[in-house]
């Protein structure tokens, strides 16, 4: 029974996923956007038809499973699901931590290690952003993508992959470092499975990580994919806006509120 439930899971894992790409906003006319859209534009789509038949895959599967999941999943009580996107966020840190090192950025690793270890004592495991009512502020999340960029790598070519969405080749390299050490959280309960975690509660976390994004989104995914010309093109702009966004650490004014989720999902939009 252990290992049927495990590979359920990790079917699911790979459903939740498709929801990331289906995330976008639409930016205001600033210069901030100017440049960011002019940065995703070098970003060549060299598999251009294999990524919109990918693409297209990816919708049918959100359309089946995700979207009837997301729109259950909205109706529990707030407090049920902010509890449950604050321990996500709390989980997420394991990973932004060792890229603020990489990146010389020793501050706000020290912050966002402060932040990990009162959520998770006295914030009962994230469930409560404790961290945030004494002042320590949440940063914006890091992946190793980020910090490969950080480096000098560039994007290489636009991919979409199937259930995972939009990525590039080197942010998609880049995924591989969660699970070759990376990520603390795949390290305890997938790597070391011990009598207190199993792969289950990690599959678990990022099953209810693709669920809660897409209800956040709900409305405005439906609002982008009604109103675009040429839905699959859209996604791709924004995603990779946000990819240099994230990069740069830049907040451009725009129409949308933008907020973080977590490496390698990109943006939960709450359209205004």
């Amino acid at each position: 029974m252990h290992y049927i439930i495990k590979f359920v899971m990790k079917k699911f894992l790979k459903l939740s996923i498709i929801t990331l790409m289906l995330s976008t906003s639409a930016f205001a006319g600033t210069d901030g956007e100017n440049e960011l859209s002019k940065k995703a534009k070098q970003t060549k789509d060299c598999f251009e038809p294999l990524n919109r038949a990918t693409f297209a895959l990816n919708q049918g599967l959100d359309k089946v499973v995700f979207k009837p999941v997301a729109k259950v999943y909205r109706v529990l009580p707030s407090p049920v699901r902010t509890g449950a996107s604050n321990s996500l966020d709390n989980l997420s840190t394991l990973v932004t931590i060792p890229n603020n090192i990489l990146q010389g950025d020793l501050k706000k690793a020290g912050v966002n290690t402060g932040r990990f270890i009162i959520n998770t004592t006295i914030g009962v495991l994230g469930l409560i952003d404790v961290a945030q009512h004494i002042g320590l502020t949440e940063y914006e999340k890091e992946d190793y993508g980020q910090s490969l960029a950080k480096f000098g790598i560039g994007p290489g070519c636009y991919l979409v992959l199937p259930v995972l969405g939009p990525s590039t080749v080197r942010d998609t390299a880049a995924s591989f470092a969660n699970i070759l050490g990376g990520d603390a959280w795949y390290n305890i309960t997938v790597k070391n499975d011990t009598h207190h975690f199993s792969d289950i509660d990690y599959y678990s976390s990022r099953l209810t990580s693709g669920i809660n994004f897409r209800a956040k989104n709900f409305d405005a995914i439906e609002n982008l994919e009604k109103n675009s010309l040429d839905f699959y093109a859209s996604v791709k702009s924004l995603y990779l806006q946000d990819r240099q966004r994230k990069i740069t650490n830049k907040n451009v004014t725009s129409s949308a509120t933008i907020e973080v989720l977590y490496e390698g999902d990109w943006e939960e939009i709450e359209s205004q």
